[in-house]
């Protein structure tokens, strides 16, 4: 790991503390994916719940999929001094959309067309102070794309938090040059919505994501860093389990465990391959693997690549696994193992961390952020596989080494709290809100000043006496520009939604028919191999 470079927009406000001019104010969040699924949405779960806890109206917009959960209750204030007004705090309002879930990957959906009206209407009735987009994609570019259309007086501040590499992956789960028309169409997508004025700020995890966005031309003053935070109580050492282990390890095996969705993108297939050389060198393990997709196709081709170890007890496959049999399984393993290269941050890294264990990871995207190389665990080169099964095998076999890792990833995590990560965007939004307040009441009396300005206490409308000239048809022409730029920008507009949509639909169809080609190889497998 190494220092963030660049500018930075550092906070100055005191992040053990909430801002209480946020406490009342009409927050819509829109997220592609909400509830305890995945480390992208969990994270958007935690903000949501600590808004509420401290008094904001928040609203959230998700598509309507599995990830309906019922966690939308604010918590209680700590303290009687924190006791909030009956009218604050206390909306818990859940607006569901329906989209059309990516067969690679359930947990998104390419939402259907949907007016930022009607979303206005569905949570406030009116429109909200700030809006919130976490990881933008079908539903957050339609929400920015819409409010390019608004007049001055109708804008909203948008805050964006981009938490998911939708090009890279794309890169990896298409052929060329379906990826490169893809990372293209992405680039031009997100290059048109983040510069526009509306976004005011946009945070990043990582440094990884930092010179994406920069490529992307997104203006560098918006750039915030944001990490995340681990919830240290729930994973932490004391939920080792003996009985896990025997169970798992009966010949003290080391344990090596990843925890992560099956999905293509996820580096399953280097996993695979770390795996089968570690077992060609003789080390003594037990690969742990935490997670599934819903879609069983995917999830049984990723299980077949390591069908070998399955067979020979090197490998066991745990599916999903949340709350304390989530923190139970990191804590009684030996080694994490992380292999994906397209994590924003990773979070399971940090949840590892938290745990006491050790992480060696492709040093690519977040993981570069998280581990300190040498100290909690190792970083190798994305492509090296010998450098990572090199590593793994150091740290299995050096017990003394594997202390010292734990003892350090211990410390790290246990500075990385939720409380400070959730202030942070807090104050973001309290600092926005304030600042498009004061830009609106300073148009507001331009605009005043202005017209008293146009019609003089004497009503003659025209102080000095002077001709007034009629206006010549090139004038009148050019006073028109106004019009004609704004019918020039609909045009656009509705281009760069027709591009979206066709991007979705074409990707949609692209993975229905991988899809279709997964089913037809299981359905099949015994009439081929007869």
């Amino acid at each position: 790991m190494s220092s963030e470079s660049g500018p930075q927009r550092p906070s100055s406000h005191p992040l053990s503390e909430f801002p209480a001019s946020l406490r009342g104010k009409r927050i819509l969040l829109c997220t592609e994916s909400f509830g305890p699924v995945n480390g992208v949405s969990r994270t958007t779960l935690m903000l949501v719940n600590h808004l509420r806890a401290n008094g904001a109206n928040v609203a959230v917009v998700a598509p309507d999929n599995h990830t309906r959960t019922n966690t939308f209750i604010p918590k209680q204030p700590s303290t009687a001094s924190e006791s909030l007004p009956d009218n604050v705090g206390r909306q818990s309002l859940d607006v569901r959309i329906q989209g059309y879930p990516l067969p690679y990957n359930p947990e998104l959906s390419i939402v259907y067309p949907v007016r930022l009206s009607t979303l206005y209407r569905r949570t406030f009735e009116t429109k909200p102070d700030l809006i919130y987009l976490a990881s933008p994609a079908s539903l957050g570019f339609q929400v920015m794309l819409q409010l390019r259309q608004q007049p001055l007086e109708n804008q909203v501040p948008i805050i964006c938090n981009f938490q998911t590499d939708l090009a890279g992956y794309c890169n990896i789960l298409f052929p060329p040059p379906f990826s490169n028309l893809a990372v293209l169409a992405f680039s031009h997508v997100q290059t048109f919505l983040f510069n526009h004025f509306s976004v005011k700020t946009l945070f990043y995890p990582s440094r990884f994501i930092r010179r994406y966005l920069e490529e992307q031309r997104v203006q560098r003053d918006k750039l915030e860093i944001l990490q995340r935070g681990v919830d240290t109580e729930l994973f932490h050492p004391r939920r080792h389990s003996e009985t896990l282990r025997q169970r798992l390890a009966p010949n003290n095996e080391i344990i090596l465990i990843c925890v992560s969705r099956l999905g293509g993108e996820k580096g399953f297939e280097f996993l695979a391959e770390v795996a089968k050389n570690l077992d060609a060198r003789g080390l003594n393990f037990k690969l742990h693997i935490v997670g599934g997709n819903r879609n069983v196709a995917v999830e049984t081709e990723i299980k077949d690549s390591f069908s070998s170890l399955v067979d020979k007890g090197k490998v066991e496959f745990a599916g999903f696994l949340v709350g304390e049999e989530l923190a139970t399984a990191y804590a009684s393993a030996d080694i994490f193992l992380h292999c994906s290269i397209t994590e924003t941050f990773g979070l399971v890294v940090l949840e590892s961390m938290a745990s006491a264990v050790p992480v060696v990871a492709r040093d690519e995207g977040g993981p570069s952020d998280t581990v300190y190389d040498g100290k909690t665990g190792f970083l190798t080169p994305p492509g090296n596989l010998d450098a990572f099964v090199d590593k793994v095998t150091l740290l299995a076999e050096d017990a003394a080494l594997r202390r010292k890792f734990r003892e350090n990833a211990r410390s790290q995590a246990e500075e990385w709290t939720w409380e400070k990560i959730n202030n942070q965007v807090a104050w973001r939004m309290a600092d926005t809100i304030a600042q498009s307040e004061r830009e609106r009441a300073e148009s507001a009396v331009g605009a005043k000043l202005a017209q008293q300005e146009e019609t003089p206490e004497d009503g003659s409308g025209d102080a000095g006496g002077s001709l007034v000239m009629a206006p010549s048809p090139l004038f009148g022409w050019l006073t028109m520009s106004d019009a004609v730029k704004a019918r020039a920008s609909d045009v656009r507009i509705l281009g760069g939604m027709a591009a979206i949509s066709a991007s979705w639909v074409a990707v949609g169809a692209y993975l229905v028919f991988i899809n279709a080609g997964i089913w037809v190889k299981k359905t099949f497998r015994g009439v081929f191999l007869r």
